[in-house]
């Protein structure tokens, strides 16, 4: 229970983190993708830097519920940072919610509930194989790479949208990591800053910061938003069952929970991210008028 509590704090920390640093990088021409002076501009915008310390104490609260929790199960509750941008875009960004957006994210937060209960993830262990470890990592990096260089064929919307994929996928895997860390600081505080995940998990955390920077810039919040979101999770429970052997499921009724809780998070999050509240969160300079 205190790995689920801590998973949903992280979730809000990740939507302040959004929506703050959202409102320093609409400010940032499309030109700046992948620049130094992009970062050099954000470094001196007090939005970015709050948002960026909120990433911090996120990270926190996520270590300490994947100690306390299951990869498979602590990152699902995650994907409830959805919802709560978009409340944080509607005091902060003059976006508005209305029926829909709370019919969506009251559906986005039962699917939650149902995949968690369905998969009811238990056990397993970070302590794998080093061809296991080679395999997945690749995997995802590559994954990553894929996105990457499908963003920079497109502009607007669609780059935006697949920097969102790419970032999702990057923080699942800083999540992996993160587990396999945490755990490792089991065996005491030495044992953290000599396991090679501690800073594997500091070099993806980053590139997954310096990649959502980008798909923030690149489009609207509601373009950039759904992958973030969603291949988070996904990404970490396919670590979690794949790589680190986590036994899901309470047979065919859980399965089937968990399938419909699944089915119903896509659908509020699609309903969501399509909101109208989030329409207009980007100057008129910068819309795309192909959007």
């Amino acid at each position: 229970m205190l790995g689920y509590l801590l998973a949903a704090l992280t979730a809000a920390t990740n939507a302040a983190s959004n929506v703050a640093q959202r409102r320093a990088d609409r400010e940032q021409p499309q030109e700046s993708s992948f620049s130094r002076r992009m970062i050099v501009d954000l470094l001196h915008r007090r939005d970015w830097l709050l948002g960026v310390s909120a990433v911090i104490v996120s990270f926190l609260l996520q270590a300490a519920a994947l100690h306390a929790g299951t990869l498979a199960a602590v990152q699902p509750i995650v994907i409830l940072e959805l919802p709560m941008t978009l409340v944080g875009a509607s005091w902060f960004l003059h976006a508005r919610m209305g029926r829909r957006e709370w019919a969506a994210s009251t559906l986005l937060t039962v699917g939650v509930a149902a995949v968690v209960g369905g998969l009811t993830p238990a056990g397993g262990s970070t302590e794998v194989a080093a061809r296991s470890w080679v395999v997945a990592l690749g995997a995802s990096l590559a994954g990553v790479a894929a996105l990457i260089v499908a963003a920079l064929r497109v502009g607007g919307e669609r780059r935006g949208a697949l920097l969102g994929a790419a970032t999702g996928v990057m923080f699942g895997l800083t999540a992996a990591l993160m587990d396999a860390a945490t755990q490792a600081m089991s065996r005491g505080p030495a044992a953290l800053f000599s396991a090679w995940t501690t800073y594997a998990m500091a070099a993806a955390g980053i590139g997954a910061m310096y990649l959502m920077q980008n798909a923030l810039q690149s489009g609207r919040l509601v373009a950039a938003q759904p992958g973030i979101t969603l291949l988070d999770p996904v990404t970490s429970i396919l670590w979690g069952t794949l790589v680190f052997g986590e036994q899901v499921g309470n047979g065919g009724a859980g399965i089937a929970l968990a399938a419909a809780g699944a089915a119903s998070m896509v659908a509020g999050a699609v309903v969501l991210t399509r909101s109208p509240a989030l329409a207009d969160d980007q100057p008129a300079g910068r819309r795309n008028p192909a959007a």
